[in-house]
């Protein structure tokens, strides 16, 4: 699409700039991408690949901003990225500390500096960079993308040389701009029927936990470190090959399982994340691609677990043919009754 006339933000980013006009200062979409550096640092070299990502990508120098009759759009700029450099020995700041800083700035979409990158300098030959990165611009895999691309853009910077990259075909404006095109013909009638269908009347998931909810959710939250042994993941993967199955489905099925026996509930309805990125020339693109998918089981009839996991496959498989439906767009068909203590329709997500 042309860039000199309104650049539309996909249904994705749209969602994402509304809770942000509810709460500016939230950091909830806020993402890092972490690597430990060792060695001879150039930082000169690194600012420049850093630069030349940016550039590469128009996503990543991207302002999201009110337009005269009050719909977000988006303004590409130059390439501006912002580099910083930390020195522990002068800080005195532990590095945990110093990481969880640069990996949670607060961003405002409609000033740009998307992603932010901070260099810290802990020990002799030893350093962390931190790019962090509002969510509305990137998502998991485009961290893949980010640290091949820079990896290639600093040894190019090192050698004096052109980088070794393919051109892009398109850009995320152009993404999001075909998104809204390709989602207002029958392809849009087809995905909402079968949602619509799958989740009539889902109730939500009650969850009782230990105090009251509070009235409205806030991001505080922990995080649970653990390690499932090879001699569990083994047999998980044969019953999966037993019943055709992929491993995410296995581990699926045992998790509406386990939230059956919680709730005491047999309508368990389960988000998940999918790449979004069914065509080529998305693969290599950095941007907000990601889409939630609701995968909702039956337990009810204490079925065998292998029932259990045919109900499951075909759950996800068929998701998977209707996975071009923004979860967003989901959200405003069905409407479900607005609730700040709870996130619509899934209150549980699974993520492999």
């Amino acid at each position: 699409v042309a860039r000199d006339g309104v650049l539309p933000l996909s249904f994705g980013q749209q969602r994402l700039w509304f809770l942000e006009q509810l709460d500016l200062a939230r950091r909830e979409y806020v993402e890092a991408c972490v690597v430990r550096l060792r060695g001879d640092l150039d930082v000169v070299a690194l600012r420049t690949a850093i630069t030349g990502l940016v550039t590469r990508h128009e996503v990543l120098r991207t302002r999201l901003v009110t337009g005269p009759d009050g719909t977000p759009e988006q303004v590409i700029d130059q390439a501006a990225p912002s580099v910083t450099e930390v020195d522990l020995a002068s800080t005195g700041l532990p590095l945990d500390a110093a990481v969880h800083a640069a990996a949670t700035p607060v961003f405002d979409l409609a000033d740009g500096g998307l992603l932010r990158a901070t260099v810290i300098h802990h020990a002799h030959r030893e350093h962390v960079l931190v790019i962090a990165f509002h969510h509305i611009v990137s998502d998991g895999w485009s961290i893949g993308i980010m640290t091949r691309e820079l990896s290639e853009l600093y040894t190019a910077a090192l050698q004096h040389r052109p980088p070794n990259l393919p051109p892009l075909p398109v850009q995320y404006a152009d993404f999001a701009a075909w998104q809204r095109q390709h989602l207002t013909d029958e392809s849009l009638d087809r995905q909402l029927r079968y949602w619509r269908e799958r989740l009539a009347d889902l109730p939500v998931l009650d969850l009782l936990g230990d105090r009251p909810r509070p009235p409205r959710r806030s991001g505080r939250g922990a995080t649970t470190h653990f390690d499932i042994p090879t001699d569990t993941v083994n047999p998980l993967r044969t019953v999966a090959n037993d019943a055709q199955a992929s491993l995410f489905m296995v581990l699926l099925a045992a998790y509406q399982v386990l939230l059956t026996r919680y709730t005491r509930q047999t309508d368990i309805a389960v988000g998940t994340p999918i790449a979004g990125r069914n065509h080529p020339d998305l693969e290599h693109l950095i941007g907000f691609f990601v889409n939630t998918l609701v995968l909702r089981a039956d337990t009810s009839g204490n079925p065998t677990f292998s029932n259990l996991l045919t109900q499951v496959r075909e759950t996800a498989l068929q998701a998977y043919e209707h996975q071009d439906l923004p979860f967003e767009r989901l959200v405003e068909e069905l409407a479900p009754e607005r609730d700040l203590s709870r996130t619509p329709l899934i209150q549980a997500m699974l993520v492999m």
